[in-house]
């Protein structure tokens, strides 16, 4: 089922949460609503739920007014962050809950919802915990069931307010690929919020990145990480080295080096750069470099993290492969040469 948002706003008292979104989602897409606290993300999510009202703006499901529908006939799984399983429930009476309170009219028989829960179980892979209760599962056990307990009822569309965010690390990273390999089978429409970069562009076919309540850009995990449309993105899918140039006569001048500027009638640029888009050499590269004395070197990890002086008082994090370390050996206090392989961003002042 697609589904598309049309110039919804929301205001909380004198909040803004939500000023003018517009988005179209497509049948069997997995999106992430990506943003920090207060951006406005659940707020959305429950809009399109049901769970909350807007204040004006349209919500269509696959082409369909859905405002007029409450919660429970929008035909919408949700997923909360803390389970909202029921304590007094065994697992297997959770997962039948959503089949039993249906109208009688289109409530399952009791046979074909002990079937159902069956298929459930074994879909998440926890076919053999139907008897127990939810104290008696780990907290990765319990988001499971309660993705299982959204599906009882077949939904059109999976909605997920921070479904791993209770969880630790590494339960968190099984969890995420689960959910990848999960949704690729069943090719439900999905929508999931988070404030974790990782988890969005790993997970996600689009990422709305949102902010103070407005859509900052909306793309694929590589188009957003990749080619952000502003600052806010740039800067909030991870670490980035800001450097201030000049332009001189159509020449764009960090240090003593410069290179043609791309903006007519500019005085100053900053360049934004990602750690992992640094060249270092002991010798000076033949594109403009900069001469820097290494501080400090993280070899721990896939990849090796080092954090440099430059001649002019600045810091930079660079970050290189395992193969390109074990090349180089550098040392802890000796002078390089470092070189952007990409600029991420380049932001001209006139």
């Amino acid at each position: 089922m697609s589904i598309e948002v049309k110039n919804i706003t929301k205001r909380f008292g004198t909040f803004n949460a939500l000023a003018g979104i517009d988005l179209k989602v497509e049948t069997g897409e997995l999106v992430a609503f990506l943003g920090p606290s207060g951006s406005g993300k659940t707020t959305l999510l429950r809009i399109i739920s049901g769970l909350e009202t807007a204040d004006s703006g349209d919500i269509l499901f696959h082409g369909e007014d859905a405002r007029a529908k409450k919660a429970k006939d929008r035909n919408v799984g949700f997923v909360f962050q803390h389970y909202a399983l029921f304590r007094h429930m065994s697992v297997s009476e959770n997962i039948a809950f959503g089949l039993r309170v249906q109208p009688r009219a289109v409530r399952p028989s009791e046979e074909r919802i002990q079937a159902r829960v069956g298929e459930l179980l074994r879909l998440v892979q926890l076919d053999w915990v139907g008897d127990r209760y939810p104290s008696q599962l780990s907290g990765g056990q319990r988001q499971r069931i309660a993705l299982a307990r959204a599906l009882a009822i077949e939904p059109k569309v999976l909605l997920l307010d921070e479904p791993f965010g209770s969880l630790d690390a590494q339960v968190r990273k099984e969890l995420r690929q689960w959910l990848r390999r999960f949704h690729d089978d069943l090719h439900i429409t999905t929508l999931f919020v988070t404030h974790d970069q990782e988890e969005a562009l790993e997970v996600a076919d689009r990422v709305v990145v949102l902010n103070k309540g407005k859509i900052e850009q909306v793309g694929t995990p590589e188009e957003v990480y990749h080619r952000p449309a502003s600052l806010f993105v740039l800067n909030f899918l991870g670490n980035v080295n800001l450097f201030h140039g000049r332009v001189v006569d159509g020449k764009l001048y960090l240090g003593d080096d410069g290179a043609d500027a791309k903006k007519e009638g500019a005085k100053t640029a900053h360049l934004y750069i990602r750690p992992h888009h640094f060249a270092i050499s002991r010798t000076e590269l033949p594109d403009p470099a900069i001469k820097a004395v290494i501080k400090y070197i993280n070899p721990a990890g896939p990849v090796v993290k080092i954090d440099l002086l430059s001649s002019a008082g600045h810091s930079i994090q660079a970050e290189i492969t395992q193969q390109e370390y074990t090349e180089l050996k550098p040392v802890k206090g000796e002078s390089v040469y470092v070189s952007a392989k990409n600029i991420t961003f380049l932001d001209y002042e006139i």
